[in-house]
């Protein structure tokens, strides 16, 4: 018989419950997890040796939602779960990078953690308990991992903190923010504002902390219980080489790294390499030491960037921690495009172009939650090129997938709603350049773009990336980091935002933690940061232009009673259909009524909002209509007015110079004519007049002095058997 450990605790008014000991027994650790009737199983696997010649540790996080978890079978032809969701790949992200700091430094034993939905309730959303769950088993595994850690949720919900907000209180609230880390520090935010000041992040932040510390001592718990035994693993030691390669090579990496030249440090940093394998691996060498001495090649350059700027305050570039690099930015670069935007700051660069759609173009979704459309699209696309190199091309990958959310969440809080701006908006941010931060590039490329495609954002947004050298006590923030000094540093801090507050904060830690001083330091230098970049910006462009560009489409709205709905789009779409072939326009209907027309042309609109007026609306007496003549008798002029509605221009109100005898010596049919409507007769036949009209301007004519008002002349008339016609031939006369 199996022996199930369990843990149970109260947390944010729900129970969460931990379990090990009854699923996945043959994994090195499997916990099931559950928050209110949410349940996910989380397992860990670890390879008992190493793989040869790799120097990088073998991570994979596999977070999957099984469709039967919320009762529902999966869509398309295979019925099955296919590819990784971008819900999924994010959130396999969101759980990798709070753990892989953890596991002790030099394991490189290849590891996975796959975490399985297995029921949704609707109401908890699985991703924090998905993070939960995988801390639970890597403690539980006996693998080298430095944890437990803990992650939740923070919402900003009337002006109040609220830990784990459910999914349906989420629209209401101010914040999105997801926050993993240790009992002594965080390791990784990720989050989504309304513009949201410094000192609300970082209450928001340290209140997540306190949040989750009862799930850590919960994990503890359950490891005392239930924990394997640890690994018998002593990370290799590399001092002697370390020493020797010094003594060869630390001066040329000091001079590598004093050159401001990305490519040209580049080239000296390779060179330094060379030299030292050329002294320290003969030819013949075996493949495992070449691999060691890569290793102790990537500790001195660290140690060689590292202590300089601890040291001096000088960064790789020449820079002083709070400088920002040179920064240019054009607008409408490209013809064609609805918006477009080349950003560049230093050695980074993104060209973004902003497209406008319509309803058609929207997203649909789907997920365990349902079925949902978005109208906002941002995609980011790193080809090899940006750097300098050959690769793969092909479609995007975690990374992308990931930088290209978070500039999506920077802009999303400043795009207009859809009653005021009802287009659908794409950007793609293209990565032309990469020495640091190109998402950050693209945040301030997609607002460049959308405001010259003419989309009235609230205020422009902009993003900085900041970094963190920290040796012992002593530590330095830098601003607006290159790429090496990523690679090398301990912190990946990006910050979004207008001038008004924080839409957005990324942060990712290599080491075991930050304090809140150190994010309180780098909170406020990324202000100060993000406030000149806004600067630069608005020497190209301050706000959004007043018109949309030649060759956007235009879109306008009507409202329209919910029950002519049917009437517009006519039985099996015929009617929506024929408006749509004869005006060129697209056409789209809301459940509410709401009617959006769009078109690349003004007559197209025009088209198809008459068509779609006549068909639900009635004319108003006393407005001046354009019309056509299509029928002509003997008591005068049947003319198409309004959509399928037809009126009778008598001969008295055919000419303000003459009386005809007949309606062709004014009019001819298919002739394009001004009326009025001068209102219906007894029987309810529609009266037009056009001999008040200017016809060459559609003006109202003065009435002379003593001419009777024509409708109320009109009005006053006992109706004539003649005049009745209001349908397309009017009334047959009798002889």
């Amino acid at each position: 018989m199996f022996k199930i450990h369990r843990e149970e605790l109260d947390w944010a008014g729900r129970k969460l419950t931990l379990e090990t000991g009854h699923m996945a027994r043959q994994a090195d650790a499997a916990v099931l997890a559950q928050y209110g009737e949410t349940s996910v199983l989380a397992t860990v696997v670890g390879a008992k040796s190493a793989k040869p010649g790799i120097d990088f540790f073998p991570l994979t996080v596999n977070y999957q939602e099984k469709t039967y978890a919320a009762g529902k079978i999966p869509g398309g032809y295979f019925k099955r779960e296919g590819r990784p969701t971008e819900k999924e790949t994010l959130t396999s992200r969101l759980i990798d990078r709070p753990i892989r700091p953890l596991f002790v430094e030099g394991f490189k034993h290849e590891v996975q953690v796959v975490i399985t939905v297995l029921s949704h309730d609707l109401e908890n959303d699985p991703d924090v308990l998905g993070m939960v769950a995988a801390s639970a088993a890597l403690t539980l595994s006996g693998l080298p991992f430095l944890g437990p850690i803990g992650g939740a949720r923070v919402g900003l919900i009337n002006g109040e903190f609220v830990l784990n907000p459910m999914v349906d209180e989420m629209p209401k609230s101010d914040l999105d923010l997801v926050i993993a880390g240790t009992v002594d520090a965080v390791m990784m935010v990720e989050s989504e504002a309304k513009e949201l000041s410094e000192k609300q992040m970082l209450d928001a932040v340290m209140f997540g902390h306190r949040g989750f510390q009862p799930v850590i001592a919960a994990i503890i718990r359950l490891a005392e219980k239930a924990a394997k035994d640890q690994w018998d693993f002593t990370p290799p030691d590399l001092s002697a080489e370390k020493a020797k390669m010094g003594e060869l090579i630390t001066e040329d990496l000091r001079k590598a790294f004093q050159t401001p030249d990305k490519q040209q440090r580049q080239d000296l940093v390779s060179a330094a390499k060379k030299k030292a394998m050329a002294a320290m691996a003969p030819e013949g060498t075996e493949p495992a030491a070449l691999v060691k001495l890569g290793s102790v090649f990537k500790q001195l350059e660290q140690d060689v960037v590292r202590g300089d700027i601890i040291r001096t305050s000088k960064r790789i570039d020449g820079r002083d921690l709070k400088t920002v690099r040179q920064i240019s930015s054009n607008v409408h670069v490209l013809p064609r495009t609805h918006g477009s935007a080349l950003f560049t700051r230093g050695e980074t660069q993104a060209l973004v172009v902003a497209t406008l759609g319509t309803g058609d173009d929207e997203q649909y979704i789907d997920s365990l939650e349902g079925t949902k459309k978005e109208r906002f699209l941002l995609h980011y696309n790193f080809p090899p090129y940006s750097v300098g190199e050959t690769g793969r091309m092909g479609s995007p990958g975690r990374r992308e997938i990931g930088h290209g959310k978070l500039a999506y969440r920077a802009v999303r809080p400043l795009l207009p709603s859809n009653d005021e701006f009802p287009y659908v908006i794409r950007i793609v941010s293209e990565i032309t350049e990469s020495n640091g931060s190109s998402s950050m590039a693209t945040v301030c490329g997609s607002s460049l773009a959308l405001m010259d495609a003419g989309v009235p954002l609230k205020r422009p947004v902009a993003g900085i990336a900041m970094g963190l050298i920290k040796e012992g006590n002593s530590f330095a923030v830098l601003s607006d980091i290159l790429g090496d000094e990523d690679h090398l540093g301990d912190m990946d801090f990006k910050v979004a935002g207008t001038e008004k507050g924080i839409t957005a904060l990324q942060m990712d830690i290599k080491i075991t933690g930050i304090t809140e001083e150190i994010m309180k330091v780098a909170l406020e230098q990324a202000h100060g940061g993000r406030i000149h970049i806004l600067g630069e910006m608005s020497k190209s462009m301050t706000g959004a232009r007043a018109e949309l560009g030649e060759h956007a489409p235009r879109i306008e709205t009507i409202k329209i009673p919910v029950d002519k709905i049917r009437e517009v789009i006519g039985s099996g779409g015929s009617v929506i259909r024929s408006i749509v072939e004869e005006s060129g326009a697209k056409i789209d209907i809301e459940d509410d009524g709401t009617v959006k027309v769009a078109g690349s042309k003004k007559e197209q609109i025009d088209a198809a909002m008459n068509r779609i007026k006549s068909i639900t609306m009635e004319p108003e007496v006393g407005t001046i209509y354009k019309g056509k003549v299509v029928k002509l008798m003997e008591f005068g002029a049947f003319v198409n007015f309004f959509g399928s509605k037809d009126g009778l221009v008598h001969v008295s109100q055919l000419s303000s110079t003459m009386r005809p005898n007949h309606p062709n010596e004014v009019v001819k049919e298919g002739q394009e004519v001004w009326v009025k409507l001068l209102g219906f007769d007894d029987r309810g036949k529609t009266r037009l007049s056009m001999k008040i009209i200017d016809q060459n301007t559609g003006i109202e004519l003065p009435r002379a002095e003593g001419e009777p008002d024509p409708m109320a002349e009109q009005s006053s008339r006992p109706p004539r058997r003649e005049g009745g016609g209001g349908g397309r031939g009017g009334p047959r006369r009798r002889d």
